[in-house]
């Protein structure tokens, strides 16, 4: 593990951090465990850090839906934001979230921190857009406390707009598997925990403390891939029971990926060593995407991500007593 070096700041103004919940109505357990914390505020350690939590889409979360109209996690994107024409209630939104908790908002945070769970077999993990140096210092903190794998999404044209994209530093925590709408305390208990520490990691770089790895083990996006259809769009195969619940395992070439109804496979190539994720993930029917394909690499820790995310969290607006044992 790489220590960095002491920057000398042990108290004084921090970035405040967001927490949002329930960013898709359905995705039940992050609100009940923010419900938690309200009424129990010694529940999650905070580390000394400024907080502010709140209802991603509560319209939805009210009607027990995704979404109203559009999908609010797709809705940052800048020409919705800009646009002066009547907009859709989850770009609405999007504006508000700015508007109270952006950086130049009402109550400004520098840290996004969007939590959600999968219907997927893939477990737990962090999701990262892109490659800002202060998103890739988190999440190394945090893989290098609890190993959680990483999905790097980026250069995807067909999906943009994420929400944690809009604050300076941001990455979104999926737990699972557990489906939609329902409450599972396991859910709720994991949630708590990579938030905790997430806590911890943002608080020990804040002093300049963070411990961090010197590889990031990643999985870089390369594309999603949606059932066989005909020629009036109806879908023709199911995935193949070959690769159901295979999320994070390297696949053949030739692995056989669906299956029509009279139980003859669909052949169909993919690059060699595939990795894919979200398999037969619930939300993303309605996306035309049965599964992602990712590609397993390793990226050197660099200093400029350390010391991006020290400057960032020493830039904002709460006062930060001594920090507790980190």
């Amino acid at each position: 593990m790489l220590q960095s070096g002491r920057c000398g700041r042990e108290r004084g103004m921090v970035a405040d951090v967001l927490v949002v919940a329930g960013t898709h109505g359905n995705e039940v357990n992050a609100p009940w465990l923010l419900d938690q914390w309200q009424q129990h505020p010694d529940l999650i350690a905070r580390r000394g850090l400024g907080a502010r939590t709140v209802i991603g889409n509560p319209k939805a979360f009210a009607q027990n839906r995704r979404y109203l109209d559009r999908d609010l996690n797709r809705s940052f994107q800048v020409p919705f934001l800009e646009s002066d024409d009547p907009m859709e209630w989850e770009i609405v939104r999007a504006r508000q979230l700015l508007h109270q908790f952006g950086p130049a908002g009402h109550q400004p945070c520098q840290v996004a921190i969007d939590l959600h769970s999968t219907t997927a077999a893939m477990g737990n993990c962090l999701v990262v857009y892109g490659r800002r140096p202060a998103d890739l210092a988190l999440a190394a903190l945090i893989q290098a406390e609890l190993g959680l794998p990483i999905y790097l999404h980026e250069s995807d044209a067909a999906q943009t707009g994420f929400l944690v994209e809009r604050w300076p530093c941001g990455l979104v925590i999926e737990v699972g598997p557990v489906s939609q709408s329902v409450l599972d305390s396991r859910i709720v208990r994991q949630t708590r925990l990579a938030l905790e520490t997430c806590f911890r990691a943002l608080a020990a770089a804040t002093v300049c403390r963070g411990r961090y790895p010197k590889t990031l083990l990643i999985h870089r996006h390369l594309g999603s891939v949606d059932l066989p259809r005909d020629s009036e769009d109806r879908q023709m195969a199911l995935l193949h029971p070959e690769i159901e619940g295979q999320d994070w395992q390297r696949v053949p070439a030739q692995q056989r990926l669906f299956q029509r109804a009279s139980g003859s496979d669909c052949l169909d190539c993919i690059p060699e060593g595939a990795v894919p994720v979200f398999i037969n993930e619930a939300a993303y029917a309605e996306k035309r995407i049965a599964f992602s394909l990712t590609r397993r690499e390793v990226l050197p820790v660099e200093d400029s991500w350390r010391e991006s995310l020290e400057r960032l969290m020493q830039q904002g607006t709460s006062t930060m007593s001594d920090p507790e044992d980190l």
